[in-house]
């Protein structure tokens, strides 16, 4: 008897064998006879890749929480959010912040013209502290005026509110001066290296003569002959008080800019507890992506100013002194008297 249920058993593992085999190679041919898309395997990859990343940007929430949300190890969302940020910086920043051309500064001019009545001004530039945990063995390189700890991002918006240049890294303790210097747009400015149009006359004022391209900036930034600041002090002759008026309109567009970025990623409201290098891959891909959705979606102009909250962008301020030389001082001069003649507007103060 025992031989014989052995023989049976045996015979049923073998029929079991047969049936599962045969099944899987049903399931297999049938997977073959699938047609599926080109890039298939890539982009579920990415689909599963992308999601931690987003939320992370959006968030801000620590790895261990966002590992928690996904099922997926720590280890894992540290190894995918470097990777994916800097495959989304070295795949967009060709077409969507690539750096302007001669004839793309010269459209950035027109359109602060047209829509902020500032002429022959090639973008708006202005600098923000990222907080970040302090880094070891790091000391005070990256402590701030404001106490907290720091990585700066300094960037040049057009009209539109579209990040054109940016430059992270810098140390939160150097100056305002020092992050201008040390960064490759400051460095490009200083030498004429940014193929900046010639020098033109300002519209209806040609007595004036042939005016450079400028930027403009706040009174954290010194004050040369492509980079315009307020004139200080609070009691002002009526003309200064316009310049400032009218550059300040329009170095409103970066403020606006920083207000939709933190916005949009609330990343930049909470402490960023990562390296310093991740920290600037991922303000670069929020960056790229901002100016992606913004020509993208053709978002409308804002208005009004996008106020950021105190505990996300701060903003540089003024920790050095800024000399000025002569040329500086008479392109300043030349668009004061504008601003006051030719080109006055209807709004601006009249006492």
């Amino acid at each position: 008897m025992r031989a014989v249920n052995q023989g049976t058993r045996m015979s049923l593992r073998n029929q079991l064998s047969e049936e599962k085999s045969t099944a899987r190679a049903k399931q297999h041919s049938a997977s073959r006879s699938l047609d599926f898309p080109p890039g298939y395997q890539l982009q579920a990859l990415y689909s599963t890749c992308r999601a931690p990343v987003h939320l992370y940007l959006a968030t801000g929430d620590s790895f261990r929480t966002i590992a928690s949300s996904f099922r997926v190890g720590v280890s894992t969302v540290c190894k995918i959010v470097p990777d994916v940020v800097t495959a989304i910086w070295d795949c967009l920043v060709e077409e969507f912040m690539a750096v302007p051309s001669t004839d793309e500064w010269r459209s950035i001019a027109e359109g602060f013209e047209e829509r902020w009545n500032f002429p022959l001004c090639c973008g708006a530039l202005d600098g923000k502290h990222v907080l970040i945990k302090a880094p070891p063995n790091t000391g005070s390189q990256f402590h701030n005026y404001k106490g907290t700890f720091s990585l700066v991002l300094l960037a040049v918006v057009d009209a539109r509110y579209c990040f054109r240049v940016i430059d992270v890294g810098g140390y939160g303790r150097t100056s305002d001066g020092g992050n201008l210097a040390n960064s490759a747009f400051g460095q490009a400015l200083r030498g004429g290296t940014l193929h900046l149009p010639p020098d033109r006359h300002l519209p209806g004022a040609d007595h004036r003569g042939p005016q450079p391209h400028v930027f403009v900036a706040d009174e954290a930034f010194p004050l040369r002959k492509n980079l315009m600041r307020p004139f200080p002090g609070r009691t002002l002759p009526r003309e200064r008080r316009v310049f400032n008026y009218c550059l300040s309109r329009a170095r409103l567009v970066v403020e606006n800019a920083f207000g939709i970025l933190s916005s949009q990623w609330r990343m930049y409201h909470r402490l960023i507890e990562v390296q310093p290098d991740v920290v600037e891959r991922c303000v670069k891909a929020t960056c790229v992506l901002h100016n992606f959705m913004r020509r993208s979606a053709e978002a409308p102009a804002v208005r009004g100013a996008v106020q950021a909250t105190e505990d996300s962008l701060q903003s540089l301020g003024r920790v050095a002194a800024n000399n000025s030389a002569r040329e500086a001082i008479r392109v300043r001069d030349s668009f004061m008297a504008y601003f006051s003649a030719e080109g006055a507007v209807p709004w601006q103060p009249t006492e």
